[in-house]
């Protein structure tokens, strides 16, 4: 059974977000600890705006949150997304585990019988 903790459109906005490289570098970073904009823009090779671009695009996926202090604007993770995430993605490996149980299960049940079985049949 799969639970879903995310609605459709918010699965969407999360893959979307972290189908890129930077953002989930960006991600990483900020999970280990906060950062301002102005400091994570100077890890990339990208213009300052470039990275504003791709925080907007992770807030808008609740990654992260961003808070004005003093001058600077922080970015923190936001776990609890990210948790979600790992849920949505662990919901489709049970059901991934499931669909393989079940297709061992028929193999299993449509195999030969093997040599001893046949001959100890054959015994009786």
């Amino acid at each position: 059974m799969v639970v879903q903790t995310l609605t459709r459109d918010e699965t969407d906005l999360l893959f979307h977000a972290l189908a890129d490289g930077t953002r989930r570098d960006i991600v990483s970073r900020v999970i280990e600890s906060e950062q301002s904009v102005s400091t994570l823009a100077g890890r990339y090779d990208v213009s300052f705006a470039a990275v504003q671009k791709h925080i907007a695009v992770l807030e808008r996926a609740h990654l992260v949150t961003k808070q004005r202090r003093g001058r600077e604007q922080i970015v923190s993770s936001n776990v609890r997304t990210i948790r979600k995430a790992g849920d949505v993605l662990r919901s489709w490996e049970e059901l991934w585990q499931s669909r393989a149980d079940r297709i061992e299960e028929i193999l299993a049940a449509d195999s030969p019988a093997t040599e001893n079985e046949k001959g100890s049949s054959h015994d009786r």
